[in-house]
C-alpha cells in the first residue's frame, strides 16, 4: 500500500475489514498505519481528551488483526499501563494482568492502542471528552472516549462497555456502529464492575461488519465470569462481510415515551421505516407494554443494589476522592431491601420470557437509541432509557447512524434481537446498513 494510501485510509476512517485487506499483501502498510493513527490522535487530542493514555509502541504483532489499532476503555485492565476506572482513586495504578479481552486482542495480534476516558467507574460522573462534531456537546458516556475516538476515525475499533446505555447512546450521538452482544457472549475478567447483573462488554466501529468481526473473534467463555454463556461460533469473511438477511420482518417499537424524542429523531427513524419498507423490508408496529412499564424501575433497582455492593467501602475510604454521583448510588442501592432486589431480579427473568414470545416471527426489533441528539454541556451525558429495556433483557443491541439532527449532530437507529441470536442481529443490521446508505464521513477536530 502506498505512502498516499495509508494517509487515505487513515483520513477517511477506513474499517477493519477494509484495512485488513490493505494489508494483506503489504507487512510494513500496518505498522505505519497505526504510528499514523498515533500521529492524528495527538494532534486531536488537545481538543477532544478522548484518551487517557497512549501507547508508547505501535510496532506490528502476527495474528489475524496485526496492525490494527483497538483504544480500550479505561475501566478495562491493561498489564502495560495504567487503569484508572475513571477515578482519582486509581491515578497511576498499573494492574498485574489484562483483562480476559485485552489478552484475546493481544493474541490476536491488535495494537493496543491506549486508554479511553470513562466516567468514573462507567457511572455518571464525566470525564473531559468532547463530541468530535460539536465541542460543546456530549460524547455521550459511560464510554465516551472510546466512540468519540472512533468517530474522530483515530481508531477503527474501541472497546466499551454497557450497563444501562454506555455503548449503544454514545455511539448514537457520535455517529458510529456500537454493538452490544448478548450478556454472557464476552467475559468481563478484568473489567471493573459497576453491576454484575447487567454489565456487558461491547464495541465501537464504522460497520457492521467489523463489530461482527470482533464479536466473532473476541467471544468466549472464562471461569472466572460465572455469568458468561457464548454465543454460538460464526465466521465474518475479511473479503465480504456478514451476509445480510434480504427483506427481513422488523418489529417497530416506539414506546410509550416516543412523545418525548427531539421531531428530528422522529422524522429520522419514520423516514428510515420508509426506506427500508421500499427496499423490501417487512415492517410492523409493535407495543411491548409489560417492558415498557417495568424495566426502570427493574434495571435501576438492580444496578444500584450491587452497585452499593460494589463502591459502599470505596465511597467510605475516600470521600475527598469519589463524586457526588457515586455516593447517590451507593446512597440509593443501601436503601433497597432484599425483597425490592430479589423483584426486581425476577421481573428481569419475567421480562425476558415474555420478549421472546413477543417477538416471535420477527428478525429484530427497530426502535430508537436515544431521544435526539447529543446534550449540550459535559456534564450530562444523556438518557439511557430507550437502551435499558435491552440491557436488562441482556439481548444484542447495536445503534447504526441514520442522519443528523437540528444542530448538526448524528442521530441513530436501534436494531435488537433475540438472546443469543447475535449473528442474525448483526445480518439484519448489515441489510438495514445497506438499504439506508448513509455514511456520516468523520468530523473535523
Amino acid at each position: 500500500m502506498s505512502e498516499a494510501n495509508r494517509s487515505s485510509a487513515a483520513a477517511r476512517g477506513a474499517g477493519v475489514l477494509e484495512l485488513l485487506r490493505l494489508f494483506k499483501n503489504d507487512d510494513v502498510a500496518a505498522d505505519r498505519y497505526a504510528a499514523a493513527c498515533l500521529d492524528k490522535t495527538k494532534a486531536a487530542e488537545p481538543v477532544l481528551k478522548a484518551f487517557e493514555y497512549l501507547p508508547r509502541d505501535t510496532s506490528r504483532r502476527p495474528g489475524p488483526l496485526s496492525g490494527i489499532p483497538v483504544a480500550i476503555k479505561d475501566i478495562i485492565a491493561t498489564a502495560d499501563m495504567p487503569t484508572t476506572n475513571g477515578s482519582p482513586v486509581y491515578k497511576g495504578v498499573v494492574p498485574t494482568a489484562d483483562a480476559w479481552i485485552v489478552e484475546r486482542l493481544r493474541n490476536l495480534g491488535a495494537t493496543i492502542f491506549g486508554k479511553t476516558v470513562s466516567t468514573e467507574f462507567a457511572w455518571r460522573h464525566p470525564g473531559p471528552t468532547v463530541n468530535p462534531w460539536n465541542h460543546d456537546h456530549t460524547p455521550g458516556g459511560s464510554s465516551s472516549g472510546s466512540a468519540a475516538a472512533v468517530a474522530a476515525g483515530l481508531v477503527p475499533l474501541a472497546l466499551g462497555t454497557q450497563t444501562l446505555g454506555s455503548v449503544v447512546r454514545p455511539a448514537a450521538f457520535n455517529g458510529v456502529v456500537g454493538f452490544k452482544p448478548s450478556f454472557g457472549a464476552i467475559p468481563r475478567t478484568g473489567v471493573h464492575p459497576l453491576s454484575p447483573s447487567l454489565d456487558h462488554v461491547g464495541f465501537f466501529a464504522r460497520r457492521v461488519d467489523d463489530v461482527a468481526l470482533a464479536l466473532s473473534l473476541l467471544g468466549g467463555s472464562s471461569d472466572s465470569d460465572r455469568h458468561g454463556r457464548p454465543v454460538p461460533a460464526f465466521e465474518v469473511s475479511i473479503e465480504g462481510g456478514v451476509a445480510p438477511i434480504e427483506k427481513p420482518r422488523l418489529a417497530i417499537v416506539r414506546f410509550a415515551k416516543w412523545s418525548r424524542a427531539e421531531p428530528e429523531q422522529q422524522q429520522v427513524f419514520d423516514a428510515a421505516i420508509a426506506k427500508l419498507r421500499d427496499a423490501g423490508g417487512v415492517l410492523e408496529e409493535l407495543e411491548l407494554e409489560s417492558l415498557d412499564q417495568a424495566n426502570w424501575s427493574a434495571v435501576n433497582t438492580i444496578l444500584t443494589s450491587e452497585g452499593a455492593f460494589i463502591f459502599d467501602g470505596l465511597v467510605e475510604r475516600y470521600p475527598d476522592r469519589t463524586s457526588d454521583p457515586l455516593k447517590s448510588l451507593v446512597q440509593t442501592g443501601k436503601a433497597h431491601s432484599a425483597t425490592e432486589y430479589l423483584g426486581a431480579k425476577a421481573t428481569q427473568e419475567r421480562l425476558r420470557f415474555e420478549f421472546a414470545k413477543s417477538i416471535w416471527g420477527f428478525d429484530a426489533v427497530l426502535t430508537l437509541p436515544a431521544f435526539g441528539e447529543a446534550p449540550k454541556g459535559l456534564s450530562y451525558t444523556g438518557d439511557a432509557e430507550y437502551c435499558a429495556p435491552w440491557t436488562l433483557l441482556g439481548v444484542p443491541a447495536i445503534s447504526l447512524p441514520a442522519g443528523f439532527g437540528k444542530n448538526g449532530l448524528p442521530l441513530g437507529l436501534q436494531v435488537v434481537g433475540a438472546y443469543r441470536e447475535d449473528y442474525k442481529i448483526l445480518r439484519v443490521a448489515k441489510w438495514v446498513e445497506s438499504a439506508l446508505k448513509f455514511n456520516p464521513g468523520i468530523p473535523g477536530i
